[in-house]
């Protein structure tokens, strides 16, 4: 069964394992399409509008090749002192990274981006969560960095990883730190009929289904 089939499928253009995740928590059918962009050549003027530009950047993309699907763009970023922490390209760029985390309150900004062509559906917005982390040891930095954890982490660090141990407190969605903040993200599917009716709770989805999530 091909997703891109259905009345309304949907699309993740993004590689993450992280949204992948949430999306099959929340038991929707998708297909995975990563949009190819050059992320680096993209700027906006301040954290908030970057995240959407390149949220709507990867959208746009991939609802190019599927202009029936529901194409979902997503980027994460951390902010703190003005500046975006990007991922990290060493233990030493993610020890620097969380030295300057330690005992702060820093936000996480996932600018999202929700495309149908065929619809002229195009939708941006950007969902902030302020994460506060307790005051992290040298040792605790530099054991949690030999870990493989931070290398593909925004801020270097997973807070639905090993590195929940430095979580303090956090004001607004845990998902969208994780990577997509769900509950804004399927309230918009499910009031433009993006969504239908899912499978409840001791429910499964059928074979189909189930076999087409995540591919294309």
């Amino acid at each position: 069964m091909n997703p891109l089939n259905e009345k309304n499928p949907i699309v993740l253009a993004s590689e993450s394992p992280r949204r992948r995740r949430l999306l099959e928590q929340a038991q929707i059918v998708f297909c995975v399409v990563p949009s190819g962009i050059d992320e680096d050549a993209i700027r906006g003027p301040e954290p908030e509008s970057h995240a959407q530009i390149l949220a709507a950047a990867k959208a746009e993309a991939v609802a190019k090749q599927y202009p029936h699907a529901w194409v979902i763009g997503a980027d994460s970023i951390v902010v703190i002192d003005g500046l975006i922490l990007n991922k990290p390209e060493s233990a030493a760029g993610a020890r620097q990274m969380l030295r300057r985390l330690s005992g702060r309150t820093h936000r996480v900004i996932t600018g999202y981006s929700i495309w149908c062509e065929s619809r002229e559906h195009r939708h941006s917005d950007a969902c902030i969560t302020e994460v506060t982390f307790k005051q992290l040891t040298e040792d605790e930095i530099n054991w949690y960095t030999q870990t493989p954890e931070p290398r593909d982490k925004a801020g270097g660090y997973a807070i639905q990883g090993i590195a929940a141990f430095m979580v303090k407190s956090i004001h607004g969605s845990y998902t969208n730190v994780v990577g997509l903040p769900m509950c804004e993200i399927v309230g918009h599917l499910t009031r433009h009929g993006a969504i239908g009716q899912r499978p409840g709770p001791g429910q499964t989805r059928s074979p189909a289904a189930a076999d087409a999530a995540g591919k294309c």
